[in-house]
């Protein structure tokens, strides 16, 4: 069955990095589409950034210009380099398909401070 694995949260302040690592079994990774969402406390996931099986990418608007989507298909692993991080990035992490149609997993949590 397909299972996706994030990992790579943490707390950090203002300004930071993290890179997030999502490791998708049970699927054929490198014909997939793979994209992170995030969801804050008390609000609904939303949708932070794509990346085609041709490595084409977009991001919402409010993580253009910081975040970075990237895949290894030899690794089943999709990847979210988070840089200037702000406070409002506080969610949890989740990768899967666009629109979401696979199992979710656990996430990873984000946590920025001021």
């Amino acid at each position: 069955q397909v299972q996706l694995a994030e990992s790579g949260g943490g707390s950090v302040q203002a300004g930071g990095s993290l890179r997030l690592s999502c490791l998708a079994s049970g699927i054929i990774f490198r014909l997939n589409a793979m994209a992170w969402y995030r969801q804050a406390p008390g609000r609904q996931r939303e949708f932070v950034a794509r990346i085609s099986s041709g490595g084409y990418t977009n991001y919402g608007d409010s993580v253009k210009g910081r975040f970075a989507i990237s895949r290894d298909d030899a690794k089943n692993t999709v990847y979210l380099q988070m840089n200037s991080l702000k406070p409002e990035d506080t969610a949890v992490y989740y990768c899967n398909i666009p629109g979401g149609s696979f199992p979710w997993g656990q996430g990873t949590q984000v946590t920025v401070s001021s």
